[in-house]
């Protein structure tokens, strides 16, 4: 009988999958403690749970889970909740800077977090982040100057960036003396690009699959800054002609 167990591993994280919840308890779960004990490591009861996909279960900050036979992954409740109680830290502990300095600090984590995310169903996520970003900064800005109107604020603090009219920014002088605008990132602006499957019966050492291989390493090249910096590397050196047919 084919018992479906895979395992995925990151670090001292992993899941192991079956098609049964007997499978699991009664033959996995016992393999996998035999397998630690001689090395000095066990599973943590707290963390080690079973549960059906269709309930759904978090890994490396995100939520996988099936709906009537789909699998839906989406960054984790917990993960979000994390991230937002990081980012608020930041704008509460920097209620005397600038701006511009607040923003300097708050772009790498946010596109940070988004880029990590950006391979799943996030979007809503990240509308929902911005839009709890967005009322954190609002309550900066009213701190800031509490005798000042609402309309004072909103002109002081955030502008029209392209078709939107309530982006965060702050301002700075150059070296040169010019005054440089610094723009709060979303995270909303973030593609999504959902990895594509291989196919499962894709053989690298098989000829007949060299093609398929060459033009999903061309695709996810293009999708990638350092992938586009290779390709025109490429190009350049070959002149822009084919090697093989010219």
């Amino acid at each position: 009988m084919n018992k479906q167990v895979n395992l995925v591993r990151f670090a001292d994280d992993f899941i192991i999958t079956g098609n049964s919840k007997e499978v699991l308890e009664e033959e996995v779960k016992p393999l996998v403690i035999e397998f630690l004990q001689p090395r000095g490591l066990e599973l943590s009861e707290e963390k080690t749970r079973i549960t059906h996909i269709e309930e759904g279960l978090d890994f490396l900050g995100q939520h996988a889970r099936k709906y009537n036979g789909k699998l839906l992954i989406t960054p984790s409740k917990k993960n979000v909740k994390t991230f937002l109680a990081d980012i608020r830290k930041v704008i509460k502990g920097n209620k005397q800077a600038t701006a511009y300095w607040l923003i300097a600090t708050l772009n790498p984590k946010i596109r940070g977090w988004a880029n990590y995310h950006r391979h799943v169903a996030a979007k809503k996520t990240f509308v929902h982040v911005d839009t709890a970003i967005f009322k954190a900064l609002w309550r900066w800005a009213r701190r800031r100057h509490p005798k000042k109107g609402k309309q004072w604020v909103k002109d002081r603090y955030f502008g029209r960036f392209g078709d939107q009219n309530w982006r965060f920014y702050g301002m700075a002088k150059g070296k040169d003396g010019k005054t440089i605008p610094n723009w709060l990132c979303q995270a909303s602006a973030t593609p999504i690009r959902h990895h594509p499957k291989i196919k499962g019966d894709c053989n690298p050492y098989d000829l007949a699959w060299e093609l398929y291989l060459e033009e999903r390493l061309g695709v996810k090249m293009e999708k990638t800054m350092q992938g586009r910096r290779k390709l025109l590397y490429l190009w350049k050196e070959q002149g822009g002609i084919c090697p093989v047919c010219s």
